[in-house]
């Protein structure tokens, strides 16, 4: 498939700015994969779809502050760091990308908090936006990441820091059940479980696995192939661990349902899967990216948001649940004034 083929107009105003005042009565929208039938519900109406002895797997990774701004020496120029992961806890080595790029050079120095407390050094340029960064800090490394991070703030992604973040942001881009610290963009399907509605799934029978694939801005970033079988997605950390394997396959061996609560859910069991349909304890990077026709061996439901135009989340959606069939959901959802983005609405494809 080409990319042109994942392109739809979007206007601004439908780019949710807020989460539901409620996480799970946001919209949802139910298609059957099978049909092509759609349904409007509220979210915590999932519950109807599912029995005793099916399975969620949810994603706990946890997003950490990872935005920061801080001056260039000398110019005093105003520059983003986006933290994106440590490379060496002993020598304060980070991962970054920087805004705008093109001011930085390895050997600038760059000063952080209203005090200039925290100093880093750019070590090298990895890429045409990234950097390597050494920060200079002599303490003890649980007190400087704790230093670091309270200089970071929410990483909202750019569709919505157009406004002030709130303080209400910090826990509104954290699922409930967020564990493993390590990503830079929440698990937004996730999102939508409350406390309430994870209790009522589990009085009813379901069972929950929980897998961690640390998100990235790799979900982000502008796809610049029309073949889709050219493009290269970042890796991102992940790891499946003996429990999850154990109720994953356990729903699958007596023949349940087993849904994926999200697209880096999804990424996460296609990257582990047997040639039997099973999966396996994993701990490594994937960068697994799926497109249409793919052909899914695990789950065999999924929720999803509404995803941006030409995005990866939406090829793998597409693939998923049939690409006229999703596409068309996506002009039915326009029409129904359904919600895009991190703050957006959900749908759930079934059979």
């Amino acid at each position: 498939m080409k990319l042109s083929q994942f392109k739809f107009k979007l206007p601004e105003e439908k780019i949710a700015q807020h989460p539901a005042h409620f996480r799970d009565e946001a919209k949802l929208m139910v298609l059957h994969r099978k049909t092509g039938e759609i349904e409007h519900r509220i979210f915590k109406d999932v519950i109807d779809y599912f029995d005793d002895k099916d399975c969620f797997i949810f994603n706990d990774t946890k997003v950490f502050p990872a935005r920061l701004y801080g001056n260039k020496e000398k110019t005093g120029a105003r520059i983003e760091v986006f933290l994106l992961r440590e490379l060496n806890e002993k020598l304060r080595l980070w991962d970054v990308l920087v805004d705008p790029a093109r001011k930085i050079r390895i050997g600038n120095k760059l000063y952080f908090g209203e005090d200039d407390s925290m100093v880093a050094e750019v070590i090298d340029n990895t890429t045409s936006r990234g950097r390597t960064l050494r920060f200079l800090y002599d303490g003890p490394h649980e007190e400087f990441k704790n230093a670091l991070y309270a200089l970071g703030e929410t990483p909202l992604p750019h569709s919505i820091i157009k406004r002030e973040l709130r303080p209400e942001d910090a826990e509104d881009f954290q699922c409930i059940f967020a564990k493993n610290e390590g990503a830079v963009t929440a698990p937004t399907a996730g999102l939508h479980f409350s406390r309430e509605l994870m209790k009522r799934l589990e009085i009813k029978g379901i069972n929950f696995a929980f897998v961690t694939l640390h998100a990235g801005l790799g979900n982000f970033r502008e796809i610049d192939v029309e073949d889709l079988t050219k493009h290269k997605t970042d890796s991102e950390q992940m790891l499946v661990g003996e429990e999850a394997v154990s109720v994953v396959n356990k729903a699958k061996d007596i023949g349940h349902n087993v849904c994926a609560v999200g697209t880096t859910v999804m990424r996460a069991i296609e990257s582990t899967v047997n040639t039997y349909g099973r999966i396996k304890p994993f701990d490594g990077w994937t960068n697994k990216f799926i497109f249409p026709p793919y052909n899914f061996t695990v789950a065999n439901s999924m929720i999803s948001n509404f995803h941006m135009p030409l995005s990866t989340l939406l090829m793998l959606q597409a693939a998923f649940g049939g690409y006229d069939e999703v596409m068309h959901a996506y002009d039915v959802a326009l029409k129904e004034d359904y919600r895009f983005g991190t703050y957006g609405d959900a749908m759930l494809i079934i059979d």
